[in-house]
């Protein structure tokens, strides 16, 4: 199983519509996020860990919190960023099994790759996510189309026959 790291903060500056929700509210935009990794990983099957900075805030710890089997929210602890977090960890995983990083950074990009990663850029996960939305929406038509939904499916046989019988006597 792949695990893919996610700067969070850096993918909501670059994606557009996350940048126009953070304006209002930066919780919306963190959940809207959220809600877009929740879909691609069970889409793909990946470990998606969305990484976000608290080293501003003062007395923070470490927070993870699993939103769902293959989604975990990672707050940093106080003086951690983003990065230094993802580094480490990548640092301890990334030659031993598939890991991916989400970030424009490219310092942080450059790091991460020496230390046995694969990355992308905000930019290229946004049209990787996208990509991803538009096949579960494709393949959810293709299911909903293909089961016909028929009035004589799902009406019991001796209704149905009296429903003919009253069309035909018109």
């Amino acid at each position: 199983m792949r695990h893919v790291f996610v700067d969070g903060y850096n993918v909501i500056s670059c994606w557009s519509e996350l940048r126009e929700i953070k304006e209002y509210s930066l919780d919306s935009a963190r959940q809207k996020l959220l809600d877009y990794l929740q879909n691609y990983a069970t889409y793909k099957g990946y470990k998606i860990y969305a990484v976000f900075d608290a080293h501003m805030k003062n007395g923070s710890i470490e927070k993870k919190e699993r939103i769902s089997e293959n989604l975990i929210q990672v707050f940093t602890k106080e003086g951690e960023t983003a990065d230094s977090y993802i580094e480490k960890i990548v640092n301890n995983i990334g030659r031993k099994i598939e890991v991916c990083v989400i970030t424009s950074d490219s310092l942080e990009q450059q790091l991460v790759f020496q230390r046995g990663a694969i990355r992308m850029s905000s930019l290229e996960f946004y049209f990787e996510v996208k990509e991803a939305e538009n096949r579960i929406r494709n393949k959810t038509k293709k299911e909903y189309s293909e089961k016909k939904h028929l009035l004589e499916d799902r009406i019991d046989q001796e209704v149905l026959e009296k429903l003919e019988k009253i069309r035909r006597s018109r």
